[in-house]
């Protein structure tokens, strides 16, 4: 298959509208792309388990209590968290689901968050997933849960655009799509994970879409990408797909297209998942009471894996964990912590005094409905001792408007113990800094803890919204590993004002990496690194020697000043076991320039050429 055609050099000319298939169609529609080059250049005139010990103190799953004293089978969630039952109404839960939706739909930078999940059984309802807001099955395989209807992201409320879709999730639900096709629009921090489609699946809405991750998950049908500029899928099945642009990888995906041809198409294949663990998730057992499943490490995997059966796994019963709520203070989160409990993060914005300080081996801390983070103190959201087997999933992590020097980090300076056998791991865990008003930090995330399995991540200084600007939201740096034998997958960084990513650890691994430099450097001289232009977007630090990745895509779109150049988009040392994978630089409309894809290799990206790529370096 081709690269989808667009513009000689893949970006889609002002008035063009993707068609079906990713083409162009006759028909005019506004210029769409990337975020808000749209509104620039518009404006100029021009995105197997059972019931097993808890890795704590196991509790038995008769008479747990939840934190406001409720049963096991009826928890206290807060009133952010919609439960539905076979036996609820359908017209009630269509009414609930549609009145979030009104208010969510639009509401990219809004302090509402929101989790709907449905209890084993049969549904005819139909969601439309808005910003903020969780859909999930309480099955322990999508097949618990039924729906007949839709689980949908759409990008009506900008035109079909769907480059700024994102903060939205869908879990642990099988879909008979009415129709016989659903859609999942939407770009970064937007997982559709353990999902089941009977039917096809669309992953754009007509505009542009420009990024997301697809896991764990099954489609009988057909998977048709249309204007997506990047996806990640990992671990997933379907009949067929259809659609390529920029960059497109797979992970452990059966019946995954080939590879071979980089960069026409741009396909990226990798034929098994070396090693990960796949996100923890709430679910009810048969008798009614919730428990955490965690599921067990896979290496070496292909395919989804609840495909053939139960997946393997540990349950913790929800008795073991302190249901939060977004009005408690820090200091109370912590003392549930060293209690030797688990926190559930129910849907809400934490404020918080002093980090979230997590010190005991196998503690897993799940949000629902993308409940936030945000330190007010200047210190960090989060930090994890450097011990085994730590799980955090599924919130979102906000600077404060006082400079925090580190968001999140995994295992203290230093850390040097071995996790092999059971690695930390992180899922859909996000950053923003900025869009909501002025924010600063210097570096989003530090891994310093060895083994780690970084499972989708979303590190963003804002582009757009309230308190963007190059002195008002600064940051640095999204990522920075210093820990070895850390691995990668779906790892999205953009716009920090130095390099997205430092990567300083021996065998490293990423698997899909997609990024956008800076909009926003007003001039050449402000964006300098000693003599070079500009800061790479990937860097492996220059005492490595073992370092791969697979599937790298970094973009420039330089709107303030145009005349701004990258000197390269990656950066690595000439080392024997140092090697990159498929590697793309794009200008978005020819919007400033990369000069070279990797050190001084290929290139350059710009208004002549939007477009250059590399298969392999070195």
């Amino acid at each position: 298959m081709s690269p989808t055609p667009r513009s000689p050099h893949g970006v889609q000319e002002p008035g063009e509208k993707p068609a079906a298939d990713g083409a162009p169609a006759a028909q005019p529609r506004p210029f769409v792309r990337r975020r808000t080059v749209l509104a620039t250049l518009a404006a100029a005139g021009l995105g197997g388990i059972g019931v097993a010990a808890a890795p704590r103190a196991a509790s038995a799953i008769s008479g747990l209590s939840g934190r406001s004293g409720a049963s096991a089978a009826d928890p206290d969630f807060g009133p952010n968290v919609s439960v539905f039952g076979p036996d609820t109404p359908a017209e009630e839960i269509q009414a609930k689901v549609d009145s979030v939706f009104k208010k969510q739909e639009k509401a990219q930078f809004d302090k509402a968050r929101h989790a709907f999940l449905f209890k084993p059984g049969s549904y005819d309802v139909d969601v439309n997933v808005g910003f903020f807001t969780q859909v999930a099955g309480l099955g322990l395989t999508p097949g618990d849960v039924k729906v007949a209807g839709a689980v949908h992201a759409e990008a009506d409320w900008f035109d079909g655009n769907a480059t700024q879709n994102f903060w939205r999730s869908a879990e642990g639900i099988s879909v008979t799509p009415k129709g016989g096709k659903d859609r999942w629009a939407v770009s970064q921090a937007a997982p559709y994970r353990r999902m089941h489609v009977k039917g096809d699946l669309e992953l754009d809405d007509g505009g542009w879409s420009s990024g997301g991750l697809m896991a764990d998950t099954v489609v009988d049908g057909e998977v048709r990408s249309g204007s997506q500029q990047q996806w990640l899928s990992r671990n997933t099945e379907w009949k067929s797909w259809k659609g390529s642009n920029w960059n497109m990888v797979f992970v452990g995906a059966k019946n995954a297209p080939s590879g071979d041809g980089f960069p026409s198409p741009p396909y990226t294949t990798v034929e098994a998942t070396p090693k990960v663990r796949e996100k923890p998730y709430l679910y009810v057992d048969k008798d009614g009471g919730y428990q955490v499943f965690v599921p067990a490490v896979r290496e070496d995997s292909t395919g989804a894996s609840w495909s053939g059966g139960a997946p393997k796994g540990d349950s913790i019963p929800l008795g073991d964990f302190h249901v939060a709520k977004a009005d408690e203070s820090a200091s109370t989160l912590n003392a549930a912590l060293k209690d030797g409990k688990h926190l559930l993060l129910t849907p809400g914005i934490y404020e918080l005094d002093e980090p979230l300080a997590v010190t005991e081996k196998n503690t897993v801390v799940l949000g629902l409905g993308l409940a936030t983070l945000m330190p007010t103190s200047g210190k960090a959201a989060l930090t994890v001792a450097d011990v085994d087997g730590v799980k955090l999933a599924g919130f979102l992590v906000e600077a404060g408007e006082e400079n925090s020097p580190t968001l999140v980090q995994v295992g203290p300076k230093g850390s040097d113990a071995d996790h092999s056998a059971n690695p930390t791991s992180l899922h859909d865990v996000f950053v923003r800094i900025g869009g909501a008003g002025a924010a600063k930090s210097e570096t989003s995330l530090v891994v310093n803890s060895s083994h780690v399995i970084a499972d989708h991540l979303w590190l963003w200084r804002a582009d757009h919204g309230d308190g963007v600007g190059w002195e008002t939201n600064p940051a640095d740096t999204g990522l920075i590993v210093n820990g070895a034998d850390v691995t990668a997958y779906g790892l999205f960084a953009e716009h920090y004002k130095k390099y997205q990513v430092i990567w300083n650890g021996e065998r490293g691994r990423t698997y899909f990496f997609q990024n956008e430099m800076p909009y926003d450097p007003p001039d050449q001289g402000s964006w300098m690194n000693g003599d070079t232009r500009g800061y790479a977007a990937y860097k492996v630090g220059g005492s490595v020697t073992d370092h791969q990745a697979f599937g790298l895509g970094s973009y420039c779109f330089f709107n303030v000043n145009k005349s701004v150049v990258a000197d390269r988009s990656f950066e690595v040392p000439r080392a024997e076991g140092v090697k990159l994978h498929h590697l793309t630089s794009v200008s978005l409309g020819g919007t400033g320039t990369i000069q070279h894809v990797v050190n001084d290799t290929g290139g350059p990206a710009n208004g002549d050429s939007n477009v250059a790529t590399v298969t392999a370096y070195p």
